[in-house]
């Protein structure tokens, strides 16, 4: 009789066991930051965006189901450094820094950096923010640019940017630096802030994938440049800038 229910427990904790490992295996898991359109932010209760478009594209060629994890923009790395995702994409600028903890993909698109303002800011120019309150996001190239460029600037990081117009609105700081696409998109809806003219820096946007993993990067890469040799990720752009 012990065998019996020995053999059960057995054969139904394969089964349970086994079950979760197919239905992991069937998803493509992506961790990414939805507050950072028109990349990845949400509508009607879902995430949508031109990277969400491009991780679809990769879903597809690889026979998954994507999955799209909602994480704070600083711990996009670590989940998938953990196997907690698959692969992270939110705008994410190809660093040094960044290169000794994933792998990045071939950059598909360039970010121009600006800083926003208040309408009635007295900041003319980019040589005056010097000593002024910056708000950045946590974790962005915009935040480390400030870092080294503005060394008796006081940075106010936030893990959103809309947290960041609040600050800027209230007076809590001066200005924002942040990617050119997603400030159009915020000040479109705080018409209380505007963006200055000019662009203060330009980077590159690749996607993450744990190091090593080369597979899974070079499946990802032939995704991407059929993508851009189709015209597709430009027209994902205009899409959700309309």
């Amino acid at each position: 009789m012990k065998k019996v229910l020995y053999s059960l427990l057995l054969i139904i904790s394969i089964l349970i066991f086994g079950g979760c490992g197919s239905d992991r295996d069937q998803k493509l898991i992506m961790a990414t930051e939805a507050g950072f359109a028109p990349y990845e932010f949400y509508e009607n209760g879902e995430v949508v965006g031109v990277d969400i478009e491009i991780a679809k594209e990769i879903a597809k060629a690889l026979g998954k189901e994507l999955e799209v994890k909602d994480v704070a923009f600083d711990f996009i790395i670590n989940e998938v450094q953990s196997g907690k995702a698959d692969f992270g994409a939110a705008g994410i600028s190809i660093t040094d820094e960044r290169k000794e903890q994933v792998d990045f993909t071939i950059e598909y698109t360039v970010s121009n950096q600006v800083v926003v303002v208040r309408n009635d800011s007295s900041i003319q120019s980019f040589d005056e923010l010097g000593d002024k309150k910056i708000a950045v996001q946590l974790g962005t190239v915009g935040e480390g640019y400030v870092e080294e460029n503005y060394p008796n600037a006081t940075i106010v990081s936030q893990k959103k940017y809309l947290a960041a117009a609040e600050d800027v609105k209230s007076g809590k700081a001066d200005c924002i630096v942040m990617d050119e696409l997603p400030a159009k998109e915020l000040v479109q809806s705080n018409p209380e802030l505007k963006i200055m003219d000019g662009i203060l820096f330009s980077d590159k946007y690749g996607m993450v994938v744990k190091k090593g993993n080369t597979e899974l990067l070079n499946q990802i890469n032939e995704v991407l440049t059929r993508l851009m040799n189709e015209g597709k990720i430009e027209e994902y752009i205009l899409q959700y800038t309309e």
